[in-house]
């Protein structure tokens, strides 16, 4: 709608995606938060995953400005889902947002006003706090584990600004980012493979090998409810966060580096198992809605799941080898200032 896009027909400057399944009751926020942004220059793409609430005809009820609406006849995950927003773009940049997020007014003129100032950056990560309490981060860009294992800056803690600096991060979450549309036409979309979670730091990985950096925007805000869709400590996700991350070792870390994480991940493991006995961490919050033996069960299949794929991601690996840009001083620099403690990564929800 030309009301939204803030244009007189010629292509949008943002393309912003939304990935739905099931989130009727969540998207009124979502796009009516869109509607109040004081950048006007963007097109919107839902893609919705074969949501059986009426998820599409509630959009085109309400918000019928949203021009683009694909309906997939089955659940495909969020990585196929975005990547089919991205294709269907017209931006010069992708605004990935989930739809249980509500972005402060600001939110998308923050992230183009650092993508106009940083031009060789290719990914911008928001400041993320919890819609049910606007005072505590969810993430302000990702950090990792030595494992691969990832976690969100600052998450949990009290919003003091203290993280209120323009600067640079790992990668930032899918959940609410901006990405330059060269940067995918070079390194290629999200790995469909990983269905959902990790896929943010595959694309991630992938386009930091490329030359590609990531800024923090501070001032581009959003409020999420935390993994509504498959739950926060569902057996579901801890399968596809284990396997992926699995995956992602495999297909980018230097030799030395793979090599080493088998021992980082046994020591993450202790400190978990403490933890589904203890109740800290996530580990003690699927123990308590679960047992610790269907978190064991889930870590167990997911192993089973990555070793099948195991031909494909070393293929994936050669292949990776092409893009790299970066020298391997750059890479072991990302394990040192990007990296998280096993307490951080294991004893915190």
């Amino acid at each position: 709608m030309s009301d939204i896009e803030g244009n007189t027909g010629s292509k949008p400057r943002v393309t912003v995606v939304i990935p739905n399944l099931n989130g009727r009751n969540l998207l009124g926020d979502c796009l009516t938060s869109l509607e109040r942004q004081t950048f006007r220059d963007f097109e919107v793409v839902l893609v919705d995953n074969a949501s059986d609430d009426r998820s599409v005809d509630f959009v085109k009820d309400h918000f019928a400005w949203v021009g683009k609406i694909i309906e997939n006849a089955e659940n495909e995950g969020f990585a196929r889902a975005s990547n089919q927003g991205i294709t269907a773009s017209e931006g010069e940049f992708i605004a990935l947002l989930n739809n249980d997020t509500e972005a402060h007014p600001r939110w998308l003129e923050e992230l183009v006003r650092a993508a106009e100032a940083n031009p060789t950056v290719g990914m911008f990560a928001s400041k993320t706090l919890f819609f049910d309490d606007r005072t505590v981060i969810d993430t302000t860009g990702h950090l990792f584990y030595p494992d691969g294992l990832n976690r969100g800056r600052g998450r949990l803690e009290k919003d003091e600004g203290q993280y209120d600096d323009r600067t640079d991060v790992f990668f930032p979450s899918g959940c609410a980012a901006l990405y330059r549309k060269s940067m995918f036409d070079e390194i290629g979309l999200f790995d469909e493979h990983h269905f959902a979670y990790g896929d943010d730091t595959d694309i991630g990985i992938r386009g930091r090998l490329a030359g590609w950096g990531c800024v923090f925007v501070p001032g581009a805000i959003v409020y999420h409810h935390y993994s509504m869709t498959t739950g926060m400590y569902s057996p579901a996700k801890v399968y596809l966060v284990e396997r992926n991350r699995i995956w992602i070792v495999w297909k980018y870390f230097p030799v030395l580096r793979l090599l080493a994480s088998p021992f980082y991940t046994l020591v993450r493991y202790l400190y978990q198992f403490y933890g589904s006995v203890s109740g800290r961490g996530a580990a003690g919050r699927f123990a308590e809605e679960h047992s610790p033996w269907r978190l064991y069960w889930a870590v167990i299949k997911a192993y089973f799941a990555a070793f099948k794929g195991l031909p494909r991601v070393l293929g994936e690996r050669r292949r990776m080898k092409k893009l790299r840009k970066v020298p391997s001083s750059e890479i072991h620099r990302w394990f040192r200032d990007y990296r998280l403690s096993v307490r951080e990564i294991s004893l915190k929800d």
